[in-house]
């Protein structure tokens, strides 16, 4: 399914090498704001596991197969690239650059590219080559600890708080600058290096704010935002099923206080 055209970044032509994950949900996110995404496809597919009729991160972006490992694989790529304003690639360090088509090779190709990129740990440092997954990112930066009730094991929220939070969000945020700054600096690229562990730990700033000025404690179900309050948390109703409660504002909780009979 090709992109609509319509959009604030209608006319901007993006090169997505195909993986899964992060990397494909930024490409997304940028063809839903209009741009033209060709999505670079290897043979065999992406690995997903599913039908890719079922894949929304397709959607709006077109599609052509190359072979990376093939002779003509990373000219072909190149030759994209020329024609392109932004590259997506979620390769592990050093794997773009092997297969001829790192930001070197791609900005002597094409000098305003912006070359968006995404790791887990990073480009460089002591985790860097070692292989990960969004449970282990959010671990080490602290914010999956932040997450669940008191005695227990941290609740583990699916892969939406490293991978796409930390990871896709954050990556987009760099491209859009980075096209705007090529707006106002005679066209010139630049490289867009986003790691997941970065992101993520960016994410919890304001908990560490308020950790540093007394208003939260270093531990779960203790705090206002996480299910320590009353009337910020999820109670279970008749049916079986669970309703979410958040009533911060003064009218809503006294409200919430007299509904369900708890003393103020």
């Amino acid at each position: 399914m090709a992109g609509t055209g319509n959009g604030p970044l209608s006319g901007v032509r993006v090169v997505e090498l195909a993986g899964i994950g992060p990397g494909p949900f930024a490409a997304m996110l940028l063809a839903d704001l209009g741009a033209d995404v060709v999505r670079v496809d290897r043979p065999g597919g992406s690995g997903l596991g599913i039908d890719p009729a079922y894949d929304l991160t397709n959607r709006n972006k077109r599609s052509v197969l190359v072979d990376l490992k093939a002779a003509a694989g990373p000219g072909q790529v190149l030759d994209l690239v020329e024609r392109a304003d932004v590259l997506i690639e979620g390769y592990r360090p050093g794997v773009a650059e092997r297969l001829g088509i790192g930001p070197d090779a791609c900005l002597e190709r094409n000098p305003r590219l912006v070359y968006g990129r995404m790791t887990g740990w990073g480009q460089r440092g002591p985790l860097a080559g070692t292989a990960g997954h969004d449970i282990g990112y959010i671990a080490v930066t602290g914010a999956l600890g932040m997450i669940g009730p008191p005695g227990g094991p941290p609740a583990v929220p699916a892969n939406l708080l490293g991978d796409y939070a930390g990871g896709s969000l954050y990556l987009v945020v760099g491209v859009l600058a980075a096209l705007r700054h090529a707006q106002t600096d005679g066209g010139r690229g630049q490289v867009v290096d986003a790691a997941i562990v970065d992101g993520t730990a960016h994410l919890t700033a304001m908990i560490h704010a308020m950790l540093a000025a007394g208003g939260w404690q270093d531990r779960r179900g203790a705090n206002l935002l996480d299910g320590a309050a009353p009337f910020y948390g999820t109670y279970e109703t008749a049916d079986g099923g669970h309703m979410a409660v958040g009533a911060l504002e003064q009218r809503f909780y006294g409200e919430f206080v007299r509904l369900l009979g708890i003393e103020d």
